[in-house]
C-alpha cells in the first residue's frame, strides 16, 4: 500500500486549519435562551451562498439524478435495490470502525467488526445484511461525528455541492473521511481509481432513490424548501451525535424500501 501522498496531507492540514474557524459563528450568552435556540436553529450566515449552491444542487437532481433514479428503480426490482445497499453498507464498515475506535466508542467497534465479518462470509460478500436479522444492527460513525465527540463545534451552516446540506466540522470530516478508506488505497495501488468512482456514482444513486420519496414529500409540503431541509438535516444529525456521545446505537440511515 502506498504512502499517503503529500497532496492529501496538505489538504487534511488545511481543513483542519479551517476546523479552527468553527468558532466565528460565535453563539449569544446562555443566559438568552430565545437567542441561544434562533442561533442554533439558524446559524447560516453564508445563506445566501448556500441558497445559490442548493440551487444548482436542486437543478442538477431534477435533471439528472431523479431520472436516474426513477429508471433504477424501475428496472431493478426492491430484491435487487436492498442487494446494492447492503454490498455498499458493507464497503463502509472498516471506515465505521475506525471512527468507533476514535470515538472510544469499543463495545461498538467489536459489534461493527463482527457485522463485517458476517456479512462477508455468511452474507455472501456483503450483498446480503444477514447481521441486522441476527439482532446485530448497524449504526453510523464518521469523521465529523468522531470530530463533535471530540468536542468540536459544528460551526457555521454549510450547503456542499452536490452533498447537499452539511456544517463546517462535518464537510471537513467529510474531506479527511476520503483518506481512512483502506479499499480506496488498494484500488489506487492496483490502477483501478474507476472503480472508486464508480462505487461513488451508485452509491449517490442508490440512497438517493431510497430518499428521494421522502425529499418530494418535505418539498410539497414546506413553504421555504431550503429552510425546512436546513433544520431536517440539524435535527437528524443532533441525534446521531447524541447517540454517538452516549455510546448508543444511531440506526443506519434507510437506504431500502
Amino acid at each position: 500500500m502506498s504512502k499517503i501522498n503529500s497532496t492529501k496531507l496538505v489538504s487534511i492540514a488545511g481543513l483542519v486549519a479551517l476546523l479552527a474557524l468553527a468558532g466565528c459563528a460565535t453563539p449569544p450568552p446562555a443566559d438568552d435562551p430565545d437567542a441561544v435556540a434562533e442561533f442554533q436553529q439558524i446559524n447560516d450566515p453564508l445563506e445566501p451562498m448556500n441558497r445559490d449552491i442548493f440551487d444548482f444542487n436542486e437543478w442538477l437532481y431534477d435533471n439528472g439524478l431523479t431520472p436516474a433514479a426513477k429508471v433504477y428503480r424501475y428496472v431493478v426490482p426492491r430484491f435487487g435495490r436492498d442487494r446494492v445497499a447492503d454490498f455498499l453498507a458493507n464497503l463502509k464498515t472498516p471506515v465505521i470502525f475506525i471512527n468507533d475506535i476514535f470515538q472510544g466508542n469499543v463495545t461498538r467497534g467489536g459489534v461493527t467488526l463482527l457485522r463485517f465479518v458476517l456479512n462477508s462470509t455468511f452474507g455472501v460478500g456483503g450483498i446480503m445484511d444477514v447481521a441486522t436479522p441476527m439482532g446485530i444492527p448497524g449504526h453510523i460513525a464518521d469523521v465529523g461525528e468522531t470530530l463533535a465527540v471530540w468536542g468540536a463545534g459544528e460551526g457555521f451552516y454549510l450547503v456542499l455541492p452536490l452533498f447537499g446540506p452539511s456544517n463546517l466540522r462535518d464537510g471537513i470530516g467529510l474531506g479527511i473521511e476520503s483518506t481512512l478508506d483502506p479499499l480506496s488505497y488498494y484500488l489506487a495501488d492496483n490502477h483501478m481509481r474507476w472503480v472508486s468512482t464508480t462505487r461513488f456514482l451508485i452509491s449517490g444513486l442508490s440512497a438517493y432513490e431510497a430518499y428521494m420519496d421522502n425529499l418530494e414529500d418535505v418539498k410539497r409540503t414546506s413553504l421555504d424548501y431550503y429552510s425546512a431541509l436546513r433544520s431536517l438535516s440539524r435535527q437528524r444529525r443532533d441525534a446521531q451525535i447524541q447517540d454517538a456521545k452516549s455510546g448508543k446505537w444511531a440506526p443506519v440511515d434507510p437506504v431500502k424500501k
